[in-house]
């Protein structure tokens, strides 16, 4: 488990959501979870995506809808101004992305590293359904 803040960049298609591009795909499984947690936890969640204008608009809103408003989106913190003098290198600890050398980890274990938690996040664990023969 880690103990101290963290500042996370995390990228946005294939990555929070399925990859669907210009559109928004499917929340992929404990995403949505895991940044609650992480954010609940007091790290900083930074969006950090190839998506511009309109498309990046209505990421940003998607996360929102899912309970997600990021410290900063495609910056390194909220007051930063882009210049094209300088890197677009975001300062983060962590970067989440689905093109991570070695491919994308599963939001199930991001939790469990980060968090420190074996277990799936409270919003998803679901009580079994009894068959018809009441078993």
């Amino acid at each position: 488990m880690i103990k101290d803040t963290m500042t996370i960049a995390v990228d946005f298609d294939g990555t929070i959501v399925e990859d669907n591009y210009p559109n928004i795909g499917k929340p992929q499984l404990f995403a949505f979870d895991t940044l609650k947690k992480l954010q609940d936890n007091g790290h900083r969640l930074i969006l950090w995506t190839y998506r511009h204008g309109r498309a990046l608009d209505e990421a940003v809103a998607f996360c929102k809808e899912n309970g997600i408003t990021f410290y900063a989106v495609n910056k390194s913190f909220p007051e930063e101004e882009y210049e094209t003098k300088y890197s677009r290198k975001i300062n983060a600890d962590i970067f989440i992305d689905d093109r991570n050398f070695g491919g994308m980890v599963s939001w199930g274990e991001i939790y469990q590293k980060i968090i420190g938690d074996t277990s799936p996040p409270v919003a998803t664990r679901r009580k079994k359904k009894k068959n018809w023969f009441g078993f």
